[in-house]
């Protein structure tokens, strides 16, 4: 058994069994053992930040890592947008660098890079496997890594010579470590606080926004009057009727600003403390009081739902919890593009069990608290920042929740970071409907100017205006092998996209706003 196929077998071991990938020479031998060795769903993906973005999503979804291929430090480097995403968002994922023969990097060959250098950047867990015999080893500790609380990336590099010698050794799966219990007494020190009848934000993010923790959470906002709030970039959040309506921290620093004031207490509850996406000149970094006072329930690597159960027990708070109403009734908006029609209209059409995967920037800010009413759902945000997410991401999502419908709402500009996963969808017969925003602009960035205090001029306006010529999105998906529909207006947007999800297979509508 050569190194490769000692790999193989210990990912699978310890179920480890799809592989995103854009493979190159250095990877054959790895590529030959997925052949040889049965069980492994290896999904190609036309550019590595797919392949990164693809396997966020997997794993939002599935709960569990996904293995990337990627060609040596140059294919790492094309990936680094999504894998600083996935970072962000504390998922599990283990990429598999390729890497040139450990004699020939002697040589200085074209391809020579410091991968393990590179994979710091937004890697946990780092390691190379030189010899065969290690191979087994090292896959079985990156998937232990990948599997520690509350999430992380494993790399591990893998010489072209480690993989094809023989000797592999196939691995028995490593136990990852158990989330931290919160100690009783932090739950009653919080406890105390929230007695005290100050203001009081419970900042809610990571495992805690799945349904039980957000009932969970309810319960003690009902027991104590503390307001419940998102993290501005949810990794994954369950919403719609008969779920708790928790919106989001808001993106602009102003309304940021205003949600905060005047908070005595900030309750973290696998969360960071809230801080402002950029800088401005002569504006605070941080969008709460200084006054206030942070107080830590549980932490990323803590057991969250426990803590805030344990939290809604010592309260005695009741078991029910008020669920948001059902979408609104009335007649369905009409006419021109406006975030608010938009979202009173989506509200109605997201269709059940869903998964929203939102990168849909200036023209989706408003969507959020707009569907609370939907269906029930999951919703997953971009969390880094690196556009070019929702198109890979969901793409991953629906290979990670297969039968449930995906909803892709992606920018324009964004999405032509990533475009070619419409490619991964048409080839896997993927059932994904994607929602493209055409506004022919990097709109965003228009409102960073403003913000700046800078005054828009010729070069701003050229670097911002993606127009001249207008992207074709219908021509662009058609030609990725995926149907498309064009539309101007909203009772059109309806039509198009209520029968796009009455059918299975991808699908995407492009917006034009």
């Amino acid at each position: 058994m050569n190194g490769a196929e000692s790999l193989v077998r210990t990912l699978l071991a310890c179920e480890v069994d799809t592989c995103f990938a854009n493979p190159g020479t250095s990877e054959m031998h790895f590529v030959a053992a997925l052949d040889a060795v049965p069980g492994m769903r290896c999904v190609l993906g036309l550019a590595e930040g797919v392949v990164g973005g693809c396997a966020d999503g997997y794993a939002r979804m599935s709960g569990k890592p996904a293995a990337t291929l990627l060609h040596c430090g140059p294919g790492l480097g094309n990936a680094i947008a999504n894998l600083h995403n996935a970072k962000r968002a504390r998922v599990p994922l283990v990429n598999i660098v390729g890497d040139h023969a450990t004699y020939h990097q002697a040589f200085d060959p074209p391809l020579a890079y410091d991968v393990e250098g590179l994979a710091r950047t937004v890697s946990h867990w780092v390691r190379t496997a030189t010899q065969p015999g290690r191979v087994g080893e090292r896959a079985a500790q990156a998937v232990c890594s990948a599997r520690t609380p509350p999430g992380q990336i494993a790399t591990l590099v893998l010489p072209a010579d480690a993989s094809w010698l023989e000797g592999g050794v196939v691995a028995d799966p490593i136990a990852p470590p158990r989330r931290n219990t919160v100690d009783a007494s932090i739950v009653d020190d919080i406890a105390r606080v929230l007695r005290r009848g100050e203001r009081t934000i419970v900042l809610l993010g990571d495992e805690s926004l799945g349904e039980r923790g957000l009932v969970a959470a309810q319960r003690v906002a009902q027991a104590s009057g503390a307001t419940l709030i998102a993290t501005p970039q949810v990794r994954r959040i369950a919403r719609g009727r008969g779920r708790p309506a928790v919106n989001r921290v808001p993106y602009a620093l102003e309304p940021a600003l205003k949600v905060f004031e005047g908070v005595r207490h900030i309750v973290l509850v696998g969360a960071k403390p809230p801080v402002q996406f950029f800088a401005y000149p002569g504006k605070p970094s941080v969008v709460y009081p200084p006054e206030s006072e942070l107080h830590t329930l549980a932490a990323l690597d803590e057991d969250q739902v426990g803590a805030l159960e344990m939290l809604a027990e010592v309260l005695s708070a009741a078991k029910q919890v008020a669920s948001p109403p059902a979408a609104r009734d009335g007649a369905m908006p009409r006419g021109a593009f406006t975030p608010e029609a938009f979202g009173g209209m989506f509200e109605r059409l997201i269709p059940e069990d869903a998964v929203v995967v939102d990168d849909a920037v200036t023209s989706g800010r408003q969507l959020f608290g707009h569907t609370f009413g939907a269906a029930p759902h999951d919703w997953l945000q971009i969390t880094g920042g690196a556009i070019g997410f929702a198109l890979p991401c969901a793409t991953g999502a629906a290979i990670g929740a297969p039968g449930r419908k995906v909803v892709c709402l992606q920018a324009d500009g964004g999405g032509m970071y990533s475009l070619q996963a419409l490619w991964t969808q048409a080839r896997e017969g993927l059932d994904v409907v994607t929602v493209i925003f055409a506004n022919r602009r990097y709109a965003i960035l228009q409102g960073e100017l403003m913000a700046v205090g800078a005054t828009p001029g010729r070069a701003s306006k050229d670097l911002f205006d993606i127009g001249r010529p207008d992207l074709d999105w219908v021509k662009l998906a058609q030609g990725m092998g995926v149907e498309a529909r064009r539309v101007d207006v909203l009772e059109d947007f309806a039509d198009v996209f209520s029968a796009a999800c009455a059918r299975r297979g991808p699908f995407v509508i492009e917006m034009r706003i």
